[in-house]
Protein backbone atom coordinates (compact mmCIF):
# COMPACT_ATOMS: atom_id res chain seq x y z
CA UNK A 1 0.00 0.00 0.00
CA UNK A 2 1.47 3.40 -0.95
CA UNK A 3 2.45 5.75 1.87
CA UNK A 4 -0.10 8.35 0.74
CA UNK A 5 -2.90 5.80 1.01
CA UNK A 6 -1.69 4.69 4.46
CA UNK A 7 -1.63 8.33 5.60
CA UNK A 8 -5.07 8.97 4.12
CA UNK A 9 -6.48 5.88 5.84
CA UNK A 10 -4.92 6.99 9.14
CA UNK A 11 -6.39 10.48 8.77
CA UNK A 12 -9.80 9.07 7.81
CA UNK A 13 -9.81 6.71 10.79
CA UNK A 14 -8.62 9.44 13.15
CA UNK A 15 -11.30 11.81 11.87
CA UNK A 16 -13.97 9.15 12.36
CA UNK A 17 -12.83 8.47 15.92
CA UNK A 18 -12.79 12.18 16.78
CA UNK A 19 -16.22 12.67 15.16
CA UNK A 20 -17.66 9.76 17.16
CA UNK A 21 -16.25 11.16 20.41
CA UNK A 22 -17.60 14.63 19.66
CA UNK A 23 -20.97 13.17 18.77
CA UNK A 24 -21.11 11.54 22.21
CA UNK A 25 -19.93 14.48 24.32
CA UNK A 26 -21.49 17.49 22.55
CA UNK A 27 -25.15 17.90 23.42
CA UNK A 28 -27.08 17.20 20.22
CA UNK A 29 -30.55 15.95 19.50
CA UNK A 30 -31.14 12.46 18.17
CA UNK A 31 -32.21 14.03 14.85
CA UNK A 32 -28.92 15.90 14.57
CA UNK A 33 -26.98 12.73 15.35
CA UNK A 34 -28.96 10.81 12.76
CA UNK A 35 -28.40 13.51 10.14
CA UNK A 36 -24.67 13.58 10.86
CA UNK A 37 -24.43 9.81 10.58
CA UNK A 38 -26.17 9.84 7.19
CA UNK A 39 -23.95 12.72 6.09
CA UNK A 40 -20.64 11.27 7.23
CA UNK A 41 -21.04 7.52 6.90
CA UNK A 42 -23.42 7.33 4.02
CA UNK A 43 -22.91 10.48 2.04
CA UNK A 44 -19.30 11.49 2.30
CA UNK A 45 -17.90 7.96 2.38
CA UNK A 46 -19.97 6.78 -0.58
CA UNK A 47 -19.19 9.99 -2.49
CA UNK A 48 -15.44 9.60 -1.91
CA UNK A 49 -15.67 6.05 -3.26
CA UNK A 50 -17.57 7.22 -6.35
CA UNK A 51 -20.87 5.61 -5.29
CA UNK A 52 -22.93 8.63 -6.22
CA UNK A 53 -26.35 7.00 -6.12
CA UNK A 54 -25.74 5.75 -2.58
CA UNK A 55 -24.28 9.10 -1.56
CA UNK A 56 -27.30 10.97 -2.92
CA UNK A 57 -29.68 8.69 -1.08
CA UNK A 58 -27.82 9.28 2.18
CA UNK A 59 -27.59 13.03 1.68
CA UNK A 60 -31.33 13.16 1.01
CA UNK A 61 -31.88 11.17 4.21
CA UNK A 62 -29.58 13.57 6.08
CA UNK A 63 -31.69 16.56 5.01
CA UNK A 64 -34.80 15.18 6.71
CA UNK A 65 -33.71 15.43 10.35
CA UNK A 66 -31.17 18.26 9.88
CA UNK A 67 -32.66 21.57 10.98
CA UNK A 68 -29.51 23.67 11.35
CA UNK A 69 -29.27 25.90 8.24
CA UNK A 70 -25.47 25.92 8.27
CA UNK A 71 -25.16 22.13 8.42
CA UNK A 72 -27.99 21.71 5.94
CA UNK A 73 -26.16 24.02 3.51
CA UNK A 74 -23.23 21.60 3.32
CA UNK A 75 -25.51 18.66 2.68
CA UNK A 76 -27.20 20.57 -0.15
CA UNK A 77 -23.82 21.67 -1.47
CA UNK A 78 -22.63 18.05 -1.63
CA UNK A 79 -25.81 17.04 -3.44
CA UNK A 80 -24.96 19.78 -5.94
CA UNK A 81 -21.45 18.36 -6.32
CA UNK A 82 -22.81 14.96 -7.24
CA UNK A 83 -25.22 16.40 -9.77
CA UNK A 84 -22.32 18.38 -11.25
CA UNK A 85 -20.22 15.22 -11.48
CA UNK A 86 -23.10 13.48 -13.20
CA UNK A 87 -23.43 16.30 -15.74
CA UNK A 88 -26.83 17.34 -14.36
CA UNK A 89 -25.97 21.01 -14.31
CA UNK A 90 -29.48 22.41 -13.89
CA UNK A 91 -30.09 20.25 -10.82
CA UNK A 92 -26.62 21.11 -9.50
CA UNK A 93 -27.35 24.83 -9.79
CA UNK A 94 -30.62 24.31 -7.94
CA UNK A 95 -28.84 22.67 -5.01
CA UNK A 96 -26.06 25.26 -4.93
CA UNK A 97 -28.74 27.98 -4.77
CA UNK A 98 -30.49 26.13 -1.94
CA UNK A 99 -27.18 25.80 -0.08
CA UNK A 100 -26.48 29.51 -0.47
CA UNK A 101 -29.97 30.42 0.79
CA UNK A 102 -29.02 28.79 4.08
CA UNK A 103 -25.37 29.83 4.13
CA UNK A 104 -24.39 32.75 1.87
CA UNK A 105 -20.73 32.31 2.84
CA UNK A 106 -19.94 29.26 0.70
CA UNK A 107 -17.41 30.48 -1.86
CA UNK A 108 -17.09 26.97 -3.26
CA UNK A 109 -20.78 26.99 -4.21
CA UNK A 110 -20.36 30.30 -6.05
CA UNK A 111 -17.27 28.91 -7.76
CA UNK A 112 -19.04 25.76 -8.90
CA UNK A 113 -21.97 27.78 -10.19
CA UNK A 114 -19.52 29.96 -12.12
CA UNK A 115 -17.83 26.89 -13.59
CA UNK A 116 -21.18 25.57 -14.82
CA UNK A 117 -22.09 28.95 -16.34
CA UNK A 118 -18.67 29.24 -17.95
CA UNK A 119 -19.05 25.73 -19.41
CA UNK A 120 -22.47 26.63 -20.80
CA UNK A 121 -20.98 29.77 -22.31
CA UNK A 122 -18.27 27.71 -23.99
CA UNK A 123 -20.92 25.32 -25.31
CA UNK A 124 -22.89 28.25 -26.73
CA UNK A 125 -19.75 29.47 -28.52
CA UNK A 126 -19.33 26.03 -30.10
CA UNK A 127 -22.95 26.22 -31.27
CA UNK A 128 -22.33 29.65 -32.76
CA UNK A 129 -24.61 31.54 -30.37
CA UNK A 130 -22.50 34.48 -29.21
CA UNK A 131 -25.37 36.26 -27.43
CA UNK A 132 -26.13 33.28 -25.22
CA UNK A 133 -22.39 32.70 -24.70
CA UNK A 134 -21.96 36.28 -23.51
CA UNK A 135 -24.90 36.00 -21.12
CA UNK A 136 -23.54 32.77 -19.58
CA UNK A 137 -20.05 34.29 -19.33
CA UNK A 138 -21.42 37.40 -17.63
CA UNK A 139 -23.23 35.20 -15.12
CA UNK A 140 -20.07 33.17 -14.52
CA UNK A 141 -18.21 36.42 -13.87
CA UNK A 142 -20.76 37.50 -11.26
CA UNK A 143 -20.53 34.19 -9.40
CA UNK A 144 -16.73 34.22 -9.51
CA UNK A 145 -16.69 37.76 -8.14
CA UNK A 146 -18.80 36.60 -5.21
CA UNK A 147 -16.53 33.58 -4.61
CA UNK A 148 -13.43 35.78 -4.73
CA UNK A 149 -14.99 38.35 -2.39
CA UNK A 150 -15.59 35.60 0.16
CA UNK A 151 -12.21 33.96 -0.32
CA UNK A 152 -9.76 36.47 -1.84
CA UNK A 153 -6.70 34.20 -1.85
CA UNK A 154 -8.42 31.48 -3.85
CA UNK A 155 -9.71 31.09 -7.38
CA UNK A 156 -6.61 32.52 -9.05
CA UNK A 157 -7.58 31.07 -12.44
CA UNK A 158 -10.98 32.73 -12.16
CA UNK A 159 -9.32 36.03 -11.26
CA UNK A 160 -7.10 35.74 -14.32
CA UNK A 161 -10.10 34.93 -16.53
CA UNK A 162 -11.95 37.95 -15.16
CA UNK A 163 -8.96 40.19 -15.94
CA UNK A 164 -8.38 38.74 -19.42
CA UNK A 165 -12.06 39.12 -20.35
CA UNK A 166 -12.17 42.59 -18.75
CA UNK A 167 -14.87 41.60 -16.28
CA UNK A 168 -12.84 42.31 -13.16
CA UNK A 169 -13.72 45.61 -11.52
Amino acid sequence: MPRSQINANFIDKTSSIVANILLRIIPTTSGEKKAFTYYRDGGMLAQSEGNYAEALQNYYEATRPEIDPYDRSYILYNIGLIHTSNGEHTRALEYYFRALERNPFLPQAFNNMAVICHYRGEQAILQGDSEIAEAWSDQAAEYWKQAIALSPGNYIEAQNWLKITRRFE
